[in-house]
């Protein structure tokens, strides 16, 4: 009973996690008024590293809380993913398996950002969004195990 109220707790932390993000890529931090000029070009980076490197290279040209958004934030906003997908979903818990379920979505929503022109397609965002979900996909592979019914349990008993 206990593992089935964890389960379902966790199930509406993904949910609603997951509406927080979809809000956060396609209408917050004024994103329609990206739109709302009336031209708005669609911008995308196919080079990988090129705006993780312009960030570090030209860390005094941007203000402290552009960069460290734009680095850090990518990395730490999918940590919970890394965390809820294997716990959620048994194929999940393969890394390969886990990478398919996060990534094809992932670069969907960076197209579509795109397409809708409320975003960009940038590669390095995907690579710092896997970097933090997978970060926390290997805490949660080295913490756990499944169980006999092929839930997850503790390694380790604190």
């Amino acid at each position: 009973m206990r593992k089935k109220r964890i389960r379902t707790l966790v199930w509406l932390l993904f949910i609603g996690y997951t509406g927080c993000l979809l809000y956060w890529m396609f209408l917050g931090f004024g994103r329609d008024s990206l739109r709302s000029g009336g031209h708005f070009d669609y911008n995308y980076n196919v080079v990988p590293f090129r705006t993780i490197a312009m960030y570090i290279r030209h860390a005094d040209l941007f203000p402290m809380r552009t960069w460290v958004i734009n680095l850090f934030g990518n990395v730490g906003v999918f940590i919970p993913y890394g965390l809820m997908l294997p716990y959620l979903f048994r194929v999940a818990r393969r890394y390969r398996s886990f990478l398919l379920l996060f990534g094809c979505p992932l670069v969907g929503l960076e197209v579509l950002q795109m397409l809708l022109r409320v975003g960009s397609l940038d590669v390095d965002d995907l690579i710092l969004n896997i970097l933090g979900a997978s970060l926390a996909y290997g805490i949660f592979a080295a913490f756990t195990r499944q169980d006999a019914s092929g839930g997850v349990e503790m390694k380790y008993r604190v």
